[in-house]
């Protein structure tokens, strides 16, 4: 084969190649929006109803609940025996609960506009999305979406540029600080 039909079957390898691989890419982006979009019909059902119950079962079906967990007990995190670990889990969704329906009172979203862009960043998409309060403010959020067997779970949500998980895991750090390290004492606090 001479080396110039050699290049040109290179050439068009690659560009259908790489077409195949932004459809995979496209094809990705569009189902963890379609997600989001889901998760955001979710939050506004459990905003609307106000109790903790009700985000506590949106927390459960979409967030990546063991990882969040784990990192927000940073530093700690092998001092938690894998027998309270479940309870745990079930403790920080109940906490995440109860801070979304107070800070819902405040902060009623009206609407969720996402990009239809995403963007990787390692392991993890980032959606991207504007959302509109009540009082006729808007805010940039963006959601980090962790591929799980099931599908996407969140793994943090970005707002005004702050980390939640990160700000949970100042919270929990300092509690356990205050504790002597004890992390028992915040599996007892989060579970009663």
């Amino acid at each position: 084969m001479n080396t110039r039909r050699h290049f040109m079957l290179m050439a068009v390898a690659a560009v259908l190649g790489g077409a195949g691989a932004g459809a995979d890419e496209a094809a990705a982006a569009n189902a963890a929006i379609r997600y989001m979009q889901r998760v955001a019909a979710d939050l506004i059902v459990a905003q609307r109803d106000g109790r903790p119950a009700a985000y506590y079962r949106v927390i459960t079906r979409h967030a990546d609940l063991p990882a969040i967990s784990l990192y927000s007990l940073g530093q700690y995190q092998n001092q938690l025996p894998k027998s309270k670990r479940y309870a745990f889990y079930r403790g920080v969704a109940g906490f995440m609960s109860r801070y979304f329906a107070d800070q819902a009172k405040d902060y009623r979203v009206v609407k969720a506009d996402f990009s239809p862009t995403t963007r990787r960043d390692g392991d993890f998409t980032l959606v991207y999305s504007q959302l509109t309060l009540a009082s006729g403010s808007v805010y940039s959020v963006t959601w980090r979406l962790a591929r799980r067997r099931s599908g996407y779970r969140i793994a943090d949500v970005r707002v005004l540029g702050f980390s939640l998980v990160y700000l949970q895991q100042r919270i929990f750090q300092s509690y356990i600080s205050k504790k002597g390290g004890n992390v028992g004492a915040l599996v007892a606090a989060l579970t009663q």
